[in-house]
């Protein structure tokens, strides 16, 4: 029994505490288990598609990485040039006995960028992303952030006794994208529009303005639209809304993928080829199962223990 200040911690309140613990690890690791071979299963079974030809939603790609017009992104920790990136910043921490590496700094870009094969192009929706990157850099120092001037370096850096850990991964110009989401083309007449309905807004938009509209439609000058001039101001508008469809049906595809709207669909990107990404998931779900059975034998050990 140890006595601290806030009361009593008994032997018994331990186990328990390690037992529900350990069973939630298990539960945990089952569910990473599963979740990785389902990936693994997305990868190997969906068809790729090309970009001009592919269905809308759920599809695989390959293709060529462009910024799209934009300017490369810079890395924050290790100032490279790319087209995303995703970075962890660690402190090493000593407390008592207790030596271990704490995140006190993480985050990844969001910026799209295109996807291009040989027969168009697909601007890439990174938010909500699984992202696996290839290009992957570790690094320690003495600043929170590395590439800060105003951060303690040198010798006052080591007798301050910090210490950082930098973890940076990334994806480039030029790179080879595989990529697994939901797809969706806009522009070209794809959407629906309904003239009436833009019409309706036109006519709302004029009465925003209504000496505009006066100084436009009455004819007689009187101050008011009567019952001719209102119908002057409803073909107008029919007029306007039929040029919007014509110019909206006239307007270049655009062609996007990103994270699915329903739950449980995979959105995977990855500079690694389609198999070793596949072997990449299933040794993942490998080593989950390994830590899910020794997980498992711990809290079924202390469960009999504690009965």
């Amino acid at each position: 029994m140890i006595e601290l200040p806030g009361g009593l911690v008994t032997s018994s309140n331990v186990h328990a505490i390690a037992t529900a613990l350990s069973s939630l690890l298990t539960l945990w690791l089952l569910y990473r288990m599963f979740s990785r071979l389902r990936r693994a299963r997305w990868v190997e079974d969906t068809p790729t598609s090309k970009v001009r030809s592919a269905a809308q939603g759920l599809v695989e790609l390959n293709g060529r990485l462009e910024a799209g017009g934009h300017a490369p992104l810079i890395s924050p920790l290790g100032g490279r040039a790319c087209l995303w990136y995703r970075f962890t910043v660690e402190e090493y921490r000593r407390s008592g006995r207790n030596r271990e590496w704490r995140t006190v700094e993480r985050g990844m870009s969001d910026r799209p960028f295109l996807l291009c094969d040989d027969t168009g192009q697909c601007w890439i929706q990174p938010k909500g992303a699984e992202v696996h990157p290839r290009q992957r850099r570790r690094w320690e120092g003495n600043r929170r952030w590395p590439l800060s001037a105003s951060a303690q370096t040198g010798v006052l850096g080591v007798l301050l006794g910090r210490r950082y850990r930098y973890t940076e991964e990334w994806l480039q110009q030029d790179d080879v994208l595989y990529a697994l989401g939901w797809f969706e083309s806009r522009g070209g007449g794809r959407e629906a529009m309904d003239p009436q309905r833009i019409a309706r807004q036109v006519i709302s938009s004029w009465k925003a303005d209504y000496t505009d509209l006066l100084a436009r439609f009455d004819r007689n000058r009187d101050g008011q639209l009567d019952q001719h001039e209102w119908q002057q101001v409803r073909a107008a508008a029919a007029s306007e809304a039929q040029r919007q469809v014509q110019d909206a049906a006239g307007a270049p595809v655009v062609h996007m993928l990103g994270k699915p709207p329903h739950r449980g669909l995979p959105f995977l990107l990855s500079d690694h080829h389609e198999e070793h990404l596949s072997r990449r998931l299933r040794r993942q779900s490998g080593w989950s199962l390994a830590g899910m059975l020794l997980a498992g034998g711990v809290a079924g050990w202390l469960w009999l223990a504690l009965v």
